[in-house]
């Protein structure tokens, strides 16, 4: 159901968030873009802002912030992973090779976070749940609809993720090279190698918001200054295309395959 009404299993990607230089922008073009509503948040939070997609949290978008005597993040939409204890998993991170960016952190009355990268070297977030459990939505028009890891080392990522997190990598016999990822036996998300991508790309994590057309958004993001890193195509779950914001958040949009 595109509803979501209570917490993600452990191991399920719950929430993405962008951090963008300047994030009036940020929220004007996804606004334009995904029909989400949104503004900065109080001084406590960072100004972040929880979007909405017909009143229903759906991603968030705050404005980078250099830690001290570091360089700002760098414009990426970041995926989250729930989990039941933050330290606990931030823990297993680091005793099966992945690094801790940022350590387990309260956010008010919401939950628990970190900022933590694979064995990889792919960055993800934690997020264990108090009032917010995350995304109120997903799999329709404007929503996170896929999460994807693309890594240098499949088979050095799937024992990270399975030790780490109980997240199994399964082989997809219908698409050689691409692995689903399930979390108690249920797919949560999907993974493959680098081979198709440019040459010098990191390990990273990407996410896939639904459209109802992907052609016609894609115009409309260069429209609004966006840039295309691959054109439409066709595949066996739609029409997808991976393109970048203004700012230079990359993310993937498809539309559904229709019915036989």
């Amino acid at each position: 159901m595109p509803e979501v009404r209570e917490a993600y299993a452990p191991g399920t990607p719950c929430w993405v968030d962008l951090m963008a230089p300047d994030q009036r922008a940020a929220l004007d073009f996804y606004r334009d873009l995904f029909g989400w509503q949104g503004e900065p948040g109080p001084p406590e939070t960072g100004g972040y802002a929880v979007c909405t997609l017909d009143g229903r949290a759906v991603a968030g978008i705050g404005p980078a912030m250099a830690q001290e005597g570091q360089p700002p993040p760098p414009t990426a939409w970041t995926t989250y992973l729930a989990v039941a204890d933050a330290d606990a998993a931030v823990d297993a991170v680091a005793e099966h090779g992945g690094r801790v960016l940022a350590p387990g952190m309260d956010v008010l009355t919401f939950g628990r976070m970190a900022v933590v990268a694979d064995s990889t070297d792919a960055v993800f977030g934690l997020w264990q749940t108090r009032d917010f459990f995350g995304c109120e939505v997903v799999n329709e028009p404007g929503a996170v609809i896929w999460n994807e890891l693309n890594t240098s080392d499949p088979e050095a990522a799937g024992t990270f993720y399975r030790s780490a997190f109980g997240i199994e990598a399964a082989p997809m016999e219908e698409a050689p090279g691409y692995f689903a990822l399930k979390a108690d036996g249920r797919p949560v998300g999907g993974m493959q190698g680098l081979e198709r991508f440019p040459e010098g790309t990191p390990s990273h994590w990407l996410t896939y918001f639904a459209v109802d057309g992907t052609d016609t958004t894609v115009d409309a993001l260069v429209r609004a200054g966006g840039s295309v890193l691959v054109p439409p195509f066709d595949m066996v779950a739609g029409r997808m295309s991976v393109v970048s914001d203004p700012q230079g958040g990359i993310f993937a949009v498809i539309q559904g395959a229709e019915p036989a």
